[in-house]
């Protein structure tokens, strides 16, 4: 994937706050407002903080007053904003219909009280300037769903839902997708890094569809100790537009989908990842032949556990 600081300073000239569409945009990496939670979300304000380091897929991050888009005229200027920066990403990544996923980044969401994890709608493997406009525009209107108003009720947050981030990132078509905690967050093994991983794209661990592997390593050395490898029978694919669930393959499904190598990485990953941080990292991945890619960075978020500063002892 090409180098996201590549025209970065074009970039800030676009990003620059649209007084019709009441909209800004920034790409990851970006400093400033790119990184503030408050503007674009803890999805994409983790991820810009951590684009320079580590290897997070391109894209660009949309925000705004919710209640101006409702309104029609702003919501075209909005969608044509969102065509012209998906253009502006075909032409840095070299594909002319290149494929993204576009996922909510609530200002409120991936914090270390709620991760807001499939509250808000999520489209991946999407091409084209108007299959990315309507995702987005349907992403947008997730905001205000039942679903999403009750989630913010249930946790004490504001259930208006007042201001949307949006964020549409370069798709990495994955062999092998997972989860990695830097702490586990049952707290039944805080000696270990815990990883749950599966064939394909993440979908199917996040849907429940799949039981996937667990591995475990050791936060010093991130060797790998052990391993459950389960029966995977589902796995979510890339299809021409859009994604499909399928069955695994007879001869992958009761196979190790992760190596002791990437387990190694994934886990220094980890650990990279809180140092960076400072705190422990729940941490969402996906492996493209031998490359690791970052996809999401969140505090690990349990019930009873106060997880947002690191253990000495872990760091000593």
């Amino acid at each position: 994937m090409e180098d996201q600081r590549i025209g970065r300073s074009a970039a800030r000239e676009r990003s620059a706050y649209d007084d019709e569409s009441k909209c800004e945009v920034y790409w990851l990496g970006d400093a400033g407002k790119g990184q503030d939670s408050s503007v674009v979300g803890g999805k994409a304000a983790n991820l810009s903080r951590l684009a320079s380091a580590f290897s997070v897929p391109p894209g660009f991050c949309l925000t705004g007053e919710t209640s101006q888009v409702v309104a029609e005229a702003n919501r075209d200027a909005l969608l044509s904003q969102v065509e012209a920066h998906y253009r502006d990403l075909c032409s840095r990544s070299g594909d002319p219909n290149v494929a993204v996923a576009v996922r909510s980044s609530a200002i409120d969401e991936d914090s270390a009280d709620a991760s807001f994890a499939g509250q808000n709608e999520t489209f991946l493997n999407i091409r084209g300037p108007e299959a990315v406009v309507a995702s987005v525009s349907d992403c947008v209107a997730s905001f205000t769903s039942a679903r999403a108003q009750a989630y913010r009720e249930q946790h004490g947050l504001a259930t208006d839902a007042p201001r949307f981030a949006v964020l549409v990132q370069q798709l990495v078509n994955a062999d092998t997708s997972g989860v990695v905690f830097s702490l586990d967050p049952l707290g039944q093994h805080d000696d270990e890094i815990v990883i749950n991983a599966s064939w394909g794209l993440g979908e199917s661990i996040v849907g429940g569809s799949v039981t996937p592997d667990n591995y475990f390593a050791e936060p010093a050395g991130h060797r790998m100790t052990r391993s459950d490898v389960s029966t995977k029978e589902r796995m979510t694919v890339a299809i021409g537009a859009g994604t499909r669930e399928v069955g695994v393959p007879e001869r992958l499904r009761g196979v190790a989908c992760l190596s002791p190598v990437q387990v190694t990485a994934t886990a220094s990953l980890a650990c990279d990842l809180e140092q960076a941080m400072g705190w422990p990292v729940d941490a969402e991945f996906a492996w493209t032949a031998d490359q690791l890619y970052l996809l999401q960075c969140r505090p690990v978020t349990t019930a009873g556990r106060t997880t947002n500063g690191l253990d000495q002892e872990r760091t000593a």
